[in-house]
């Protein structure tokens, strides 16, 4: 049996946990940035001090990837504490995480890093690897030359080839290149026909430079373009006359529910068909084998005004509810979608008016469902209470046995509390950043339930740890 400090350290890495997948240090809707970026320091700190072990096996969950990032980074700069085992575990877990953060994000912890003077041999073997394992340094040569170029100066490596070497270091000293995408660049210099076959992000800093217009630009340049630059674009283009239509087809099941939010409501009616048949399709990608194997699920999904998030984090919170309800329809044999408002069209939502939660817990449990999965930032306030009240006789007196499995998944970090506010301390709560990790955090909070402890918890880690490794061979 787990003693009393096992089970605390278990409640002080799910509190961690919670905290990684759903903050980014941006303002939320109740807190601010500094209160955000303070909570987070100290429970990195706290976590890296108590459980170094536990810290680095973070690692192997869907936390953020600016999360991911500030951890790496903190288990680089303290090497020196860490055991011979502890460093040899951590390497593997941060090549495993680097194989799936961004490019760019890990060309910014690298210099990070260099601004920290974090230069030790097993910094510069990191940094040597992942270089190794891109799949076209010389694209990224292209569209991250300054991150690169600090990146070899500061691990003290050379590219193979002179070619990459001599464009990193003094790209314009070379009459000519083999490399097409080095040639582009360096032609792209002298003709403006060749900016068009760059990446757009390195095509947009010669644009810029050659007073190029913008709808003219991106009309241009749009074939370039990846799904995300896109659809991030779109509504940018269309403001300087520009026609870019996003290819749905493909893309992320979150990202998706956010551009779809994006649009205008007439839009979102005009094009109905097309945008509910590619949020399904992104839904059934991301269920893949475990489709319709979930039973009756009944979801609250939170379409209160406080789900329009921030400046910097715009209607996040209705995005993960709206992609949530698309996921949660196609893992239901048979499923029910309530949202707070009471509107029935998941694809006109909107973020407006309290959240009477207690309310539509009610209405859920009245359908009688196998699962209750309920998507809010734990703001009940219609009345204030009435769903930790729902949820505490529910558990205590009408289902005592847990036919009714309940999870609250949480896309907003409470930075005064420490971790994700909850709805009832009857049932688990988890942070959620992307609808996709739903499944593995529907697994996730078991622990959150308090009936297991420490040895299962870590057990768990080194589960995911492993299957982070299979997946980045």
């Amino acid at each position: 049996m787990d003693s009393r400090a096992d089970l605390l350290a278990a409640e002080d890495v799910l509190l961690f946990v919670n905290a990684a997948i759903t903050s980014t240090g941006q303002r939320e809707f109740h807190t601010d940035a500094d209160e955000q970026r303070l909570s987070l320091d100290f429970l990195r700190e706290y976590m890296l001090g108590s459980y170094r072990d536990l810290y680095a096996g973070v690692l192997a969950l869907d936390i953020n990837d600016h999360n991911a990032a500030l951890i790496i980074r903190r288990l680089l700069e303290t090497a020196g504490e860490a055991t011979a085992d502890q460093r040899r575990s951590e390497g593997r877990l941060i090549a495993g995480r680097l194989a799936m953060l961004p490019p760019q994000r890990v060309y910014g912890l690298f210099g990070a890093l260099r601004r920290a003077k974090v230069n030790n041999r097993r910094t510069r073997a990191i940094m040597r690897d992942w270089l190794s394992a891109r799949p076209d340094l010389a694209f990224d040569a292209v569209k991250y030359r300054n991150g690169l170029k600090r990146t070899l100066r500061h691990a003290h490596l050379v590219p193979a080839g002179d070619e990459l070497g001599t464009f990193v270091f003094a790209p314009l000293t070379r009459p000519q290149y083999a490399t097409p995408i080095l040639e582009t660049w360096r032609r792209a210099h002298y003709e403006q026909a060749a900016l068009y076959e760059l990446p757009f992000t390195a095509a947009a800093g010669f644009a810029a430079r050659r007073g190029i217009p913008r709808d003219v630009f991106l009309q241009r340049i749009a074939p370039r373009m990846t799904r995300l630059e896109t659809l991030r674009l779109q509504e940018s283009a269309r403001k300087n006359g520009a026609a870019v239509q996003a290819d749905l087809a493909g893309m992320p099941l979150t990202r998706l529910a956010s551009y779809v939010l994006s649009l205008p409501v007439e839009d979102r009616i005009h094009r109905r068909g097309e945008l509910a048949r590619a949020l399904a399709a992104a839904a059934g990608r991301v269920a893949g084998s475990h489709q319709g194997s979930w039973g009756k699920v009944t979801a609250v999904l939170d379409d209160s005004f406080s789900a329009s998030g921030s400046g910097q984090k715009r209607r996040r919170p209705l995005a993960v509810a709206l992609a949530c309800h698309y996921l949660l329809a196609a893992l239901a044999a048979d499923y029910t979608g309530l949202w707070a408002s009471g509107r029935t069209d998941a694809l006109l939502a909107r973020p407006h008016g309290p959240m009477p939660l207690g309310r539509r817990i009610l209405d859920a449990l009245d359908t009688g469902p196998e699962r209750l999965v309920i998507v809010s930032d734990g703001w009940d306030n219609a009345p204030p209470g009435l769903a930790d009240e729902v949820l505490r006789i529910w558990r205590t007196r009408l289902d005592p046995n847990h036919r009714t499995s309940v999870v609250h998944l949480n896309p907003v970090y409470d930075a005064t509390g420490f971790d994700v506010r909850r709805v009832s301390t009857a049932v688990p709560a988890v942070g959620v950043r992307d609808a996709e990790d739903l499944p593995a955090l529907v697994e996730l909070a078991q622990f959150a339930e308090g009936r297991t402890g420490l040895a299962e918890l870590t057990g768990y880690l080194d589960t995911r740890a492993a299957r982070m490794r299979e997946r980045a061979r």
